[in-house]
């Protein structure tokens, strides 16, 4: 297949704001880390017209994807973990052009795991975590069960994820299979909520009382990301938070994580008058270090 595509990404490797071209092979008979096609090439510019372009090919029973996406798309979705199909085309993947060692350099950074970047997954991990964990309680509380359930397996994904992070590894497509080896206790919670005989209640139940101590122990790893950038500040109004330019990316799970934090005395709040005697404006704030 290689061969048959050549002309394609040499036309595209011609151009200069080509950055690198990665073919991706199907590893399976049917491969849906390649979205069942059998080859993926990978094209990322330093800019296009569309963040992301698509096109479809087809040769001899077989087909083949081309998505040429630009560097700041690329980041995006490797920062907040959107696309993790990503990761494994960029680690499974071969480079077939690399324009002053971009696509090397950015593939051993991903292995390495620069600890800044992990603050800011690990991060939003966290807040996704917080949300998902709250709702779910809250449905099991009203005995709505399979909605409690849906919940709660997302909330430990996010923990799984949170886990692989927390590790210095990019979380992969097969995240289970990373805890596995990684951080068994997680595993095993797993596996008793989706394998276990008993009722689903009786299993979130054990499920709520087994992971509170995981979460907890996690806060002060989750909210340093969070608490390092509100201590540029004195306070901070909400609306400022949903401004600043790092934490744009917490988006709808920012005001929840910042209450949970209210709640564990890491983030504090303080009043300041209003016009109306009695309302004031909530800031936020957290205590310098010592």
């Amino acid at each position: 297949m290689e061969q048959i595509l050549r002309p394609i990404y040499q036309e595209r490797a011609s151009q200069e704001s080509t950055l690198g071209v990665v073919l991706v092979e199907k590893r399976e008979k049917v491969s849906p880390s390649t979205d069942t096609f059998d080859t993926i090439l990978l094209i990322i510019t330093k800019e296009n017209e569309t963040a992301v372009f698509t096109k479809h090919y087809t040769y001899d029973e077989k087909k083949a994807a081309m998505h040429i996406i630009t560097e700041k798309q690329l980041k995006k979705w490797l920062l907040l973990g959107t696309n993790r199909k990503i990761v494994d085309w960029l680690f499974n993947g071969r480079i077939i052009y690399d324009r002053n060692e971009f696509m090397e350099k950015l593939i051993t950074e991903l292995k390495e795991y620069p600890f800044a970047g992990r603050k800011i997954k690990m991060g939003l991990e966290y807040a996704k975590l917080i949300r998902r964990y709250l709702e779910g309680k809250v449905l099991f509380e009203e005995k709505n069960y399979l909605d409690a359930y849906r919940h709660v397996i997302e909330s430990l994904h996010h923990l799984a994820r949170l886990s692989v992070l927390e590790n210095g590894l990019p979380p992969e497509v097969t995240v289970w299979s990373q805890v596995k080896k990684i951080e068994p206790s997680i595993y095993k919670l797993y596996e008793e909520l989706v394998l276990s005989d008993e009722s689903i209640d009786k299993r979130l139940e054990l499920l709520f009382l087994a992971s509170e101590f995981l979460i907890h122990s996690r806060t002060a790893d989750g909210a340093q990301h969070i608490t390092e950038v509100m201590a540029k500040k004195r306070s901070w109004t909400i609306q400022e938070l949903h401004e600043q330019e790092e934490l744009r990316n917490y988006s709808s799970d920012l005001e929840v994580f910042i209450e949970y934090l209210v709640d564990k005395e890491i983030v504090f709040t303080e009043g300041v008058m209003t016009k109306s005697d009695r309302i004031f404006h909530r800031y936020y704030f957290v205590k310098a270090a010592k």
